[in-house]
């Protein structure tokens, strides 16, 4: 069996030195048929490791209940297959842009700030989940066969908070657990970063985009021997909806990586191969140089500007990176995979079936809920979907303003079954005043939780309350609709119906034949925001706000012959066909 171990200057594998040359490729965000041709662009592309989070929420949607957990142990397989090594960030944070920092919302609901503190039973439920999931890392460390030489403690800490105690304590619950390779931490380059995340006997790392050897020079006032290693090289950025698209030239990127390997340090490239955001999954952030403005929700596309782009296809960054890369590799580059299948020829469906929200939400939501204010997503158990809230405006009275404090995030608002406006801020106002009596709906959507900054932790849906005038409405009736409820069997039994002319939101059906199955993009011409399935599976939100303007379609996905298309459409009417290209 091999040894991994961090000397005074080096990484050292069976004694002798390493440069860990690495990249980020999240599993859970690409299809586990398409594993083996990622990890392969990876190593083409001259890495010799490969590095992934692990979003707690998705493996555990309520407590005690786990999902896949063993997918981890699979994926680190597969990179054994490939001859590369692995480095594992278990969190129990994560960031990485994903639906609360892949904390769960029933841990966040009522524990609020004291997550990520050295809080009692935050650690308890953090420990109760290590114990589940680190047996897929345990028995796959070098040590004892398998890939793994590093495992990261909590993540970015000193972004976020101070609490020793609470690092600590993650570090040695990883112990406790069986991890026996060097546990590291990674911050920003910036003192009260790195004193902040930093723990004793770890090494420390630092993240960052540019000016390699000033970050370094900050990270070695804090850490004057060790390996210099950057576990974040920022090499591209994701995308928020209603904002410009962001991009990374190429050769900027290429220049900046040669600087970090020039400084002799290790790297990992964030990302190499970022993968989809599915399922709704897509976390977001605080507006403004503190992350505490406006939300920004995180678009499905977690193509990051990688090198590896969203389909698995290299781009003139992979090429140019291929060039820096080959100059450290140990031998020649191995040949660049072929390409994944692609669709055979354009496809496209109409969706002539319909079910109105109001039955889809009576068919596949939750029980109703009746309380005297607002509650929230999160104490309706409601990770990912939508909540529709209904309260009465007693009468008569003359019309006053309705008012919706603590709303997060988007809320379609109808007076006596009309659509009277669509709100979007923490606080807002209908745009016309109502009158009493009169009953107002409120179907909110939670457009994705903060995952970095002192936002985390928020609770979705009204956090506040409904007011008409300076008056609290109270006797709030609230039922939620979860994404996870959109399973085949539940949707073949909706009441679906032809299209009328004036259709709105609701669920739409439709089929789309294909030719020959492969990778596709998916385009929604006409249709506004919401969820879309094929054949089952979750592509994601769409939103006609952009700048994302197709879903990235696996192949593994679609079948030749029909197959069938969900639409989940929340705010307006029908669109056009879908399209498949």
């Amino acid at each position: 069996m091999s040894e991994f171990v961090v000397g005074d200057e080096d990484f050292l594998l069976d004694g002798r030195p390493v440069r860990l040359l690495s990249g980020a490729l999240h599993y859970f965000r690409v299809h586990e048929e398409q594993w083996a041709h990622r990890i392969a662009m990876l190593r083409a592309m001259g890495l010799n490791c490969v590095e992934t989070y692990v979003p707690w929420n998705l493996y555990e949607p309520e407590p005690g209940r786990y999902g896949d957990v063993a997918a981890l142990g699979r994926f680190l397989d597969a990179v054994a297959d490939a001859g590369l090594l692995a480095i594992v960030r278990p969190g129990p944070y994560i960031c990485a842009e994903w639906d609360n920092g892949g904390l769960p919302h029933w841990l966040t609901g009522p524990l609020g700030r004291r997550v990520r503190t050295d809080d009692a039973e935050y650690l308890g439920h953090v420990e109760r989940w290590f114990r589940r999931l680190l047996p897929q890392v345990v028995e796959r460390q070098i040590g004892r066969g398998g890939p793994v030489v590093m495992v990261q403690a909590e993540n970015e800490y000193g972004s976020y908070g101070t609490d020793a105690g609470h690092l600590r304590r993650i570090a040695d619950l990883l112990l406790e657990c069986g991890v026996e390779v060097p546990l590291f931490t990674s911050d920003g380059p910036e003192d009260h970063m790195l004193t902040g995340g930093s723990v004793p006997g770890l090494l420390a790392t630092a993240n960052f985009g540019s000016g390699a050897r000033a970050a370094f020079e900050t990270l070695r006032r804090h850490r004057p021997t060790g390996p210099l290693m950057c576990m974040e090289f920022w090499c591209g950025w994701f995308d928020h909806w209603g904002t410009a698209h962001v991009g990374r030239d190429a050769a900027d990127a290429a220049a900046t990586l040669r600087e970090i390997l020039e400084c002799g340090a290790s790297v990992n490239i964030y990302m190499a191969h970022g993968g989809t955001n599915v399922a709704g999954w897509a976390g977001a952030n605080g507006a403004g140089a503190m992350h505490d403005g406006p939300l920004l929700p995180t678009v499905t596309s977690y193509d990051y500007d990688a090198p590896v782009d969203e389909a698995g296809l290299p781009t003139e960054k992979f090429w140019r990176f291929r060039e820096v890369l080959a100059e450290y590799a140990e031998g020649p580059l191995p040949p660049v995979p072929e390409p994944p299948a692609r669709i055979g020829a354009p496809a496209s469906g109409v969706l002539d079936g319909w079910v109105p929200a109001p039955e889809v939400l009576a068919a596949l939501g939750d029980p109703e809920s009746v309380t005297p204010v607002p509650p929230t997503f999160e104490e309706l158990g409601v990770d990912r979907g939508l909540v529709r809230y209904r309260i009465e405006v007693p009468g008569p009275r003359q019309p006053y303003p309705l008012i919706v404090t603590g709303l997060r995030d988007r809320a379609s608002v109808y007076v006596d079954g009309v659509l009277a406006g669509v709100l979007d801020t923490e606080e807002a106002t209908l745009p016309e005043p109502v009158a009493g009596p009169a009953v107002v709906e409120l179907w909110v959507e939670s457009l994705g939780r903060i995952n970095y900054g002192p936002r985390l932790a928020e609770p979705k849906g009204i956090t506040g309350g409904v007011r008409h005038e300076r008056q609290y409405l109270h006797g709030v009736r609230a039922r939620g609709l979860r994404l996870d409820a959109f399973e085949a069997a539940a949707v073949a039994r909706l009441p679906f119906g032809p299209v009328p002319a004036d259709a709105g939101p609701g669920l739409y059906r439709g089929v789309v034949e294909v030719a020959a199955p492969g990778d596709a993009a998916l385009r929604l011409p006409g249709w506004t925001r919401g969820f879309v399935w094929v054949g089952g599976h979750c592509l994601g939100r769409y939103w006609s706000a952009g700048p994302q303007e197709s879903l990235f379609v696996p192949g593994p996905v679609l079948r030749a012959g029909a197959n069938e298309v969900w639409v989940l459409e929340l705010e307006g009417g029908a669109g056009g066909p879908v399209e498949l290209a």
